[in-house]
């Protein structure tokens, strides 16, 4: 079982085979988040799915407090090693790395991505976790795309984080046709309602998921499941 967190926005802490995972980090600039202690959090891995400020804001805050391993493409990864960051391992698409939790496999994922302070941040993507019991897929921010057909021939997945807030991303329509692609019932919702850009009807995205027979599964900011 997996214990998965949501912390706002793209942002997730998982417990997997014993170990926390972050994902995207970013909270303390969103204050829909604020109920969140960022200082609080256990990491002992961060992973980045691109360099956009809305994914990275609290990257050396948490893993300069935690000592995680962060796990990102090759260019982000050696970006925050330059920075003080100790514990990196670099990705690059279709690449996998197998860590004590699990496989880690970066797959395709079609969005842009630069660092806050203009730094190029290489191609974006997503994960495919593996661990004993199962795995799962943390799309990042990405639009609909063939590629994840793939993901479904290689892995069975158990659920998929997808993004559902439009305008920069996949909206609920691509995201229902994206977890049939990858082979799963089960979506958990991101990166939507946090700014005006991507609030969405929430109401309507879950009727959509309920008539196309999936279970979409929208968390407040601080709520825990487990899966």
């Amino acid at each position: 079982m997996i214990t998965i967190t949501f912390l706002g926005h793209s942002s997730f802490q998982m417990e997997v085979g014993g170990k926390h995972l972050i994902f995207d980090p970013f909270i303390s600039p969103n204050e829909k988040a604020a109920a969140i202690d960022v200082d609080s959090l256990a990491a002992d891995y961060i992973l980045l799915s691109h360099g956009h400020q809305d994914h990275v804001a609290d990257v050396e805050r948490i893993g300069k407090r935690t000592q995680a391993t962060l796990v990102a493409n090759f260019e982000i990864a050696s970006y925050y090693g330059g920075k003080g960051i100790e514990n990196y391992h670099p990705l690059n698409h279709g690449g996998s790395k197998v860590f004590d939790f699990g496989r880690v496999k970066y797959v395709n994922a079609i969005h842009s991505s630069v660092l806050p302070d203009g730094t190029y941040g290489g191609n974006p993507g997503g994960f495919v976790i593996e661990h004993e019991k199962g795995a799962f897929y943390y799309a990042g921010d990405t639009a609909l795309t063939y590629d994840m057909k793939l993901i479904a021939e290689e892995f069975t997945i158990d659920f998929a984080l997808l993004p559902i807030g439009d305008n920069f991303t996949m909206g609920i329509d691509d995201a229902l046709k994206a977890a049939d692609f990858v082979g799963t019932d089960k979506i958990i919702a991101m990166h939507f309602d946090t700014f005006p850009y991507i609030e969405i009807d929430l109401e309507e995205a879950k009727r959509k998921a309920a008539a196309a027979k999936k279970e979409l599964i929208v968390l407040e900011i601080g709520q825990s499941i487990t899966l």
